[in-house]
């Protein structure tokens, strides 16, 4: 199995922070831990437009996105835009996903991604990081956020949207469609062909830590749940579970007449998370 970025030519290098504000996107590809290669995409935000601004003092948001998504999508591209009003935004491809290297492992050494594009942010010079996922995407901030809490990919808030609590979920068709297209040779071939999702035929082992047994060990650090009331994944007792399992520490937005994930979120909501992220302080 390949971890390069196959059929793409390496981007631009990561430039000091100090040149980062008054300029454009910055891409480039990121190594994981074990050797994957992350798709990546830095854009300053609102600091672009006042090179007065120091991109140290605002927040940076890194987006974790959900299963077949990448940094390219137009989905994805909306929700940094929005974002990007409230501090500067990172985006990646999970491995297995649009650009990156790998094979996706359905939100299991995802986690490694994630913490590189952590790690690049810090490195950029933001004291300040925020964690958004969705859906998959939402249940790897939270073990990052569990997994990594005294290091340089350590964040300072997290934000999981639409994301499943428990392992192996089958309660819903959609869902059951998830796990053929992951667990059937056949499925496979479609999540390549027609989601450009290249997804590993290994079974996990070990099985990670679930998103609900990750949540207890995100405290002190800020977190909130958020979840649509028409989600046709995972119902309503997914962010509840999460919510009891972090004993208080939580926020909890139940959306009504929301959906799934990125598509599902508004920019009102994508608004008010970027608020909430602020109002965080630090």
């Amino acid at each position: 199995m390949s971890n390069g970025p196959a059929g793409h030519a390496a981007r631009s290098t990561v430039c000091p922070n100090s040149e980062t504000v008054g300029r454009g996107p910055i891409r480039t590809f990121l190594r994981a831990a074990d050797g994957v290669a992350v798709d990546s995409v830095y854009d300053p935000g609102r600091a672009v437009y006042d090179t007065s601004r120091s991109s140290g003092g605002d927040p940076v948001f890194v987006v974790a996105h959900g299963f077949t998504g990448d940094a390219d999508r137009p989905h994805v591209r909306r929700v940094a835009g929005v974002l990007g009003r409230f501090g500067a935004v990172v985006t990646f491809s999970f491995r297995g996903h649009g650009a990156s290297g790998g094979r996706s492992t359905v939100g299991d050494r995802e986690v490694l991604d994630l913490a590189a594009a952590v790690r690049w942010a810090r490195g950029l010079g933001h004291a300040r990081v925020v964690t958004v996922g969705f859906s998959m995407g939402g249940s790897v901030v939270l073990r990052h956020a569990a997994l990594h809490r005294d290091d340089d990919a350590r964040t300072d808030a997290v934000v999981s949207v639409s994301a499943p609590a428990r392992w192996y979920y089958r309660g819903t068709p959609l869902m059951r469609r998830l796990h053929w297209m992951v667990t059937r040779p056949e499925g496979r071939l479609v999540g390549r062909y027609g989601f450009r999702t290249r997804i590993h035929h290994r079974e996990w082992d070990p099985v990670p830590m679930s998103p609900v047994e990750a949540v207890p060990r995100i405290a002190p650090t800020p977190l909130l749940i958020v979840h649509g009331d028409r989600d046709g994944y995972f119902p309503l007792d997914h962010p509840r579970m999460m919510a009891a399992a972090a004993g208080g520490h939580a926020g909890l937005w139940l959306e009504p007449g929301m959906g799934h994930a990125e598509n599902a979120a508004g920019d009102d909501l994508l608004a008010r998370i970027g608020d909430w992220a602020l109002a965080q302080g630090g």
